[in-house]
């Protein structure tokens, strides 16, 4: 009663709090936020994206940037889905482009196995059992804030909605899908980074 409606309006009083910025595409947030987070993380940096691919055309010298993060003291992650597996399989069927989903995780191993091997740097597979929970969802971890996008339907994840997240407390929107993550991490497998597939 003390504010105007419009005012309520603008101000984020509830669980949206978290939420620093929204877009209705994956591809409309901009390269500098992703540049600007990567560069601003200090001890964590997780990609739980399941192909992640698209990381090395949007940031420039990024894995330049994940090694010397690494050597810092920064815990680099990538939670990949199996590019062997069958929800990946499946995936390509629904998706039906010419860049497959299994071409696209290729992709992130060979940008990994050209870093070398970098204390600091892991990656794994998500467990076949959390394949579909993986797929469904990519997490993007950046100390306290994220880059959260639900996978809608058919569409490949630049045409899904992304969320830019900021943790204020724990029980949040952050933490959800931060605890999300974590689960699928523990489930998983090593990659084969630098070895054949």
């Amino acid at each position: 009663m003390l504010w105007p409606k419009s005012v309520r309006n603008r101000l984020k009083t509830g669980g949206d709090q978290e939420i620093v910025q929204s877009y209705p595409y994956r591809s409309a947030c901009p390269s500098t936020v992703w540049a600007d987070l990567i560069a601003g993380a200090d001890d964590e940096l997780y990609f739980a994206g399941y192909t992640s691919y698209f990381l090395w055309t949007q940031v420039p010298a990024l894995s330049q940037t994940l090694r010397q993060k690494a050597e810092g003291g920064c815990r680099v992650r990538f939670l990949l889905g199996d590019p062997n597996g069958a929800v990946t399989r499946q995936r390509e069927q629904i998706e039906d482009v010419t860049l497959t989903v299994s071409t696209r995780i290729g992709m992130t191993l060979e940008q990994l196995a050209r870093m070398g091997p970098v204390d600091g740097v892991e990656a794994r597979f998500s467990a076949a059992a959390d394949a579909v929970n993986h797929v469904s969802l990519s997490v993007f971890r950046f100390d306290d804030q994220a880059l959260v996008t639900p996978h809608l339907a058919r569409l490949v994840g630049h045409d899904s909605p992304l969320m830019h997240l900021r943790r204020l407390g724990d029980g949040g929107m952050f933490s959800r899908f931060a605890e999300h993550a974590e689960e699928l991490w523990s489930g998983g497998v090593p990659a084969p980074v630098g070895q054949p597939r």
